[in-house]
C-alpha cells in the first residue's frame, strides 16, 4: 500500500516557511537558466530568420564577415553575370552589391554611444530580402544623404527618429523611414544609398559584399561552388543561412557563461533542498515510526520523502518560469564579435526553454531529496518512535 500523496502535500503546507524559502532558492536558479536560454534563443532566432536558402553571400577570399571583406565594382560585374542568378522581368540580375561600415550613435542604454551597422545598398537589396518591409516613412532616394533605420534602432536610439538628422561620414543624414525585417538582423541596421555612402567613406571601389538570389537551392549550392573554384574572382561564397549560423559565436559564449552560473547556483539550491528534507526527517521521526508500525515498507517511505522533495522542486521550477515570463519579447542587444556592432533582438521564453527549466528544477530536487529520503527509510521502528 502506497503512502497517500495528500500526506506529502500536507507536510509542505505545515512547514510553509521552509517550503517557501527552499522553493524561492530553486526558483531563482531556474529563472537565471531560463533567462539565459531565452536570450540565446532570441539571438539565434534573429540570425536564423535573416538567412534565405536561395541567397548566396559572396565575400573576399579569406574573409569571415562582411565588415572585413572587400569586393570591387569590377569583381561585382564579373559575379552578377554568372549563370544561376535570377533575372528580373526587366533583365537585371538579382545581385546586390553592398558596402558595410560601422557608425556610432548614443543609445538609451549607452549614452556614450554604441556601434551600429550602416549598409549602403541599391534598390536590388530590397528584392533579395523579401522579408524587408517599410513600416513608417519612405525609402531613401538615390544620391541623397538619407537613411532608413531598422525598428530596433528606432526603439533603442532616441537620436534616430524620422525627421531627425544623424552626423556621420562627410555630412548629416536624414532619417526618412523605418523598416521591419521580421526580427532579422536588418532590424538593427541602417540602410542608405550605396554610391552616397561609398563616396562619404572614400570607398567607391572597395565595397564589402554581394548577395545574389539563385533560382533554387540546388542552383544556389552550384553557384557557391562555382565562385569558390574560380580563382579569377578571388572570392568566397556560401549560403546566407550558413553564414548566419556562423555568426552565432556570440550566443555560444553567453550560453556557456549562463549555464556555468546556473550550475553554481544549482549546487547551493540542492544543498538547501537537502537541508530542508533532512530537517523534515529529523522533526518527523515519530511519523516515520508510525508509518513503519502501520506496515509501510522502507521502499514506500523512501519514495514518499523523495516525492515530497520533487514536489517542492517542481513548485520552485514553476515559480522560476513565472518570474522569467515578463522577459518574453523584451528587446536587448549585444556586441557582435564579427561585425563589431550592436545586434538587437528579443528574449524568447518558448516552451522548450520553460521545459528545460522545469527539468533542471526536478534534477535539483532529486539530488537534494534522495539522501534524506534514504535516511528516513532506514530508520529503525523503535529508534524512530523514541526520537520524540
Amino acid at each position: 500500500m502506497a503512502i497517500p500523496l495528500a500526506y506529502n502535500i500536507r507536510n509542505l503546507v505545515v512547514r510553509k516557511t521552509t517550503t517557501i524559502m527552499t522553493a524561492l532558492g530553486i526558483a531563482l536558479t531556474v529563472s537565471v537558466l531560463v533567462a539565459v536560454l531565452a536570450l540565446v534563443d532570441g539571438l539565434q532566432t534573429a540570425l536564423q530568420v535573416s538567412g534565405n536558402p536561395l541567397n548566396v553571400l559572396i565575400l573576399r577570399k579569406g574573409a569571415t564577415a562582411e565588415v572585413s571583406s572587400v569586393i570591387t565594382r569590377a569583381g561585382f560585374n564579373d559575379i552578377r553575370n554568372l549563370p544561376g542568378i535570377v533575372r528580373a522581368p526587366d533583365g537585371h540580375t538579382l545581385a546586390s552589391l553592398e558596402m558595410i561600415t560601422v557608425i556610432n550613435l548614443p543609445s538609451i542604454e549607452n549614452p556614450e554611444g554604441s556601434n551600429l551597422t550602416l549598409r549602403g545598398v541599391t534598390p536590388i537589396a530590397r528584392e533579395v530580402r523579401e522579408q524587408l518591409k517599410l513600416v513608417e516613412g519612405r525609402w531613401f532616394r538615390d544620391g541623397q544623404r538619407e537613411v532608413v533605420i531598422g525598428r530596433n534602432v528606432a526603439a533603442r536610439y532616441p537620436v534616430a527618429q524620422i525627421g531627425k538628422k544623424l552626423k556621420f561620414g562627410k555630412g548629416e543624414w536624414e532619417v526618412v523611414g523605418i523598416m521591419d525585417a521580421g526580427s532579422g538582423t536588418a532590424d538593427s541596421e541602417l540602410f542608405c544609398d550605396l554610391n552616397q555612402a561609398s563616396g562619404d567613406f572614400n570607398r567607391f571601389e572597395a565595397l564589402s559584399s554581394v548577395i545574389a538570389r539563385a533560382t533554387d537551392t540546388v542552383t544556389a549550392e552550384a553557384l557557391a561552388n562555382n565562385i569558390n573554384d574560380d580563382r579569377r574572382l578571388n572570392a568566397t561564397a556560401m549560403n546566407e543561412v550558413e553564414y548566419m549560423q556562423q555568426q552565432t559565436s556570440s550566443a555560444a559564449a553567453i550560453q556557456y557563461l549562463g549555464i556555468v552560473v546556473a550550475i553554481i547556483m544549482a549546487v547551493g539550491s540542492s544543498f538547501a533542498a537537502m537541508n530542508t528534507m533532512y530537517a523534515a526527517v529529523a522533526r518527523r521521526a515519530r511519523e516515520v515510526g508510525t508509518l513503519r508500525v502501520l506496515g509501510f515498507p522502507q521502499g514506500n517511505i523512501l519514495f514518499s520523502f523523495f516525492l515530497e522533495s520533487m514536489i517542492l522542486s517542481l513548485i520552485g521550477g514553476i515559480l522560476g518560469c513565472i518570474l522569467v515570463l515578463p522577459l518574453n519579447g523584451l528587446t536587448t542587444g549585444i556586441l557582435s564579435q564579427t561585425s563589431f556592432s550592436e545586434l538587437a533582438f528579443h528574449f524568447r521564453t518558448g516552451p522548450q526553454s520553460l521545459a528545460i527549466g522545469i527539468a533542471f528544477a526536478l534534477i535539483m530536487g532529486a539530488i537534494g531529496g534522495l539522501l534524506p529520503a534514504r535516511m528516513a527509510a532506514r530508520k529503525e521502528i523503535l529508534v524512530a518512535l523514541r526520537d520524540l
